[in-house]
């Protein structure tokens, strides 16, 4: 088989990548610019500035993309880009771009979900290891800031379809977490900051009452995509987010808070010290219980809908596949069950262009081109 150059981009949220993928399994190039600085006094991602640092960077990071990997726009064979789901006007700058380059170079383009990226991400990842042998059905976990997701893949014939057994109700995982750690007056984003302070806590200290995470609606009527056999694993992290604005309320936190906001604010890149030495101890158990109820809600959800569906295979994937003790935990909890469960590097567990690429490959073998008219759906679903 020929080689095939793929040039994937991606501009769904608050990073402009661009990456060169060959053949669907070897990252040629990778390069991301963060827009972390443009966010961070907000405490999240404002639509309109994200769209704006999209358009400043998109041409310099493609070239860069294209140069480290010694290819040039006219060598690549396709060019791939996000659809969505994402925000519809940081998704607009990434295809607009790409249809142009489409044109001009006469060549083929592929419209890409971004969650199903971050599934390739994992598959794109173990085929660099030579790990061919992944068993079917695979569970997948898609956990990030804007979305947790749990889908049943399967491969026919080198296509991949879809099913969505659970979602998040509100609140996403990493959303939650960003939230939290604004709460607490850690910055942004949160989820990095929760990770490394909560092993100096007790994960035990406070108790979020399960009923904090509401069950899945399973009522007709509810607007949920129903499954074969109507069971969901649906998610919800509203509560838990309310849980820890009344601790905080209850136990007069809020004066060692806005010290720490203060603090941090003056610190151009704080490091886990600085954070320590402007946590109590009550804060740092928090932190901990906090942690370990979305990472033990996150598992067990998995795992029982696993069991449910009798799959073969784990995928956890997304940003807050990140997390050194959600990988941990699920890495024990999966092999209790005797599953494998694998994960994307950190570098390919947020967005990346290299994993849009990657999912781009198997509609370039079969030809599934987008046509010049498509545009962003910044709602779109996996199927």
């Amino acid at each position: 088989m020929p080689d095939t150059y793929i040039l994937g981009i991606e501009s769904s949220c608050d990073e402009t990548a661009a990456a060169v993928v060959r053949l669907g399994e070897e990252v040629v190039s990778n390069v991301v610019a963060s827009q972390f600085a443009t966010h961070a006094p907000y405490g999240g991602v404002v639509p309109e500035l994200a769209s704006r640092e999209h358009l400043k960077a998109i041409v310099p990071v493609v070239r860069k993309a294209l140069a480290d990997a010694g290819q040039t726009y006219v060598s690549v064979d396709a060019l791939a880009v996000t659809q969505g789901p994402g925000l519809a006007g940081a998704l607009l700058v990434g295809i607009s771009y790409a249809k142009a380059l489409a044109f001009a170079l006469e060549k083929p383009l592929i419209a890409v979900n971004h969650l199903e990226g971050h599934i390739h991400a994992v598959l794109l990842e173990e085929r660099q290891k030579g790990n061919r042998e992944l068993t079917f059905p695979v569970l997948a976990l898609v956990v990030s800031g804007g979305h947790t997701h749990l889908y049943l893949a399967e491969q026919n014939n080198g296509s991949w379809a879809y099913r969505n057994i659970g979602r998040t109700r509100d609140d996403a995982a990493g959303e939650a977490y960003d939230k939290v750690a604004k709460l607490l007056g850690l910055g942004y984003p949160g989820g990095p900051v929760i990770d490394r302070l909560a092993p100096h806590g007790n994960p035990r200290a406070v108790k979020f009452a399960l009923s904090q995470i509401k069950r899945a609606d399973r009522r007709h009527g509810s607007g949920l995509p129903e499954s074969v056999n109507g069971e969901r694993f649906d998610f919800s992290y509203s509560g838990i987010k309310t849980a820890v604005l009344r601790y905080v309320e209850t136990h007069s936190m809020q004066s060692s808070i806005e010290a720490r906001r203060n603090a941090l604010g003056g610190t151009s890149k704080p490091q886990v010290e600085d954070y320590l030495g402007l946590c109590d101890k009550p804060t740092l158990d928090l932190i901990a219980s906090f942690q370990r109820t979305m990472v033990d809600d996150l598992i067990s959800k998995t795992v029982a809908a696993a069991r449910a569906y009798e799959v073969a295979t784990i995928f956890v994937t997304g940003g807050v596949a990140a997390n050194q003790e959600l990988r941990q935990t699920f890495e024990c909890e999966a092999a209790h069950e005797g599953l494998p469960v694998y994960f994307p590097s950190r570098p390919l567990s947020t967005d990346n262009a290299a994993m849009i690429a990657a999912a781009a490959y198997p509609k370039f073998l079969a030809r599934d081109f987008a046509p010049m008219d498509f545009s962003a759906e910044a709602g779109m679903a996996l199927h």
